[in-house]
């Protein structure tokens, strides 16, 4: 028996275990340390904009308020 015998298979080992190591530093070390529950991504609200303290146009309905003003 030699040094390299069986060097193939560890090859692709060693392929399977760099691939790993780099999808888990693709994940942010946020994600991982505390990670979000997928039914709460599901359920998250979307934003959308809103106007500025003190800018509410009181003479106007809520539906002919604009944010362009």
């Amino acid at each position: 028996m030699t040094a390299n015998d069986g060097a193939g298979t560890g090859h692709e080992d060693l392929d399977a275990l760099r691939k790993e190591i780099d999808d888990l530093k693709s994940i942010p070390e946020e994600q991982l340390i505390s990670p979000t529950p997928a039914d709460l991504l599901d359920r998250e609200p979307t934003p959308h904009p809103t106007n500025a303290i003190g800018s509410e146009q009181w003479d106007k309905s809520v539906d002919e308020e604009t944010l362009d003003d």
